[in-house]
């Protein structure tokens, strides 16, 4: 399990350039069910262009510290210790990263969705500034830290029949 873990991690940097592919196509979805001007996404440059029906169109392009993936490395290498120390916590260990990791794509998603709707709102130059600088850092933040404690809170609970027992 911690090799496996191991090789995941040495994939997420590696393999960040895909993963940033991947990432920016998923926003690209997105924007193409909330937005109804157009939107283009470039695979090649990692970047989603929207707005491109209006007067305003504006590209983002995800560079690599935009990305989750540099966010999901220190869950995973805390996965790991907490697997090498303790073998038979494994299975919730690897859910709890499952669902933290998942929390944490999702929370990339709401920011750069998030700086999609500020320049929409106010335009290319407060949209983005607000977006990116101000609320896309306060989402981060607080999502990671969210995420954390989740991760956390999932792989050191006890299970349900474990704390039945302990409490009778």
């Amino acid at each position: 399990m911690v090799v496996s873990l191991g090789v995941v991690a040495a994939g997420l940097v590696l393999g960040e350039r895909t993963y940033r592919t991947g990432e920016v196509m998923l926003t690209g979805v997105i924007l193409r069910v909330i937005s109804s001007d157009g939107v283009y996404v470039s695979t090649a440059r990692q970047a989603v262009y929207f707005g491109l029906g209006s007067d305003q169109p504006f590209g983002l392009r995800m560079a690599p510290e935009c990305t989750s993936a540099f966010l999901l490395l220190p869950l995973i290498a805390i996965g790991i210790g907490m697997i090498a120390l303790r073998p038979l916590v494994a299975h919730q260990v690897l859910f709890s990263l499952l669902i933290a990791c998942s929390a944490l794509i999702a929370v990339n998603q709401v920011r750069l969705v998030g700086l999609f709707g500020l320049i929409e709102v106010f335009g290319t130059k407060s949209g983005y500034y607000w977006g990116h600088t101000m609320l896309g850092s306060v989402i981060s933040v607080l999502g990671g830290a969210a995420a954390l404690v989740l991760f956390v809170w999932l792989a050191t609970r006890r299970p349900s029949a474990v704390r039945s027992a302990a409490a009778a």
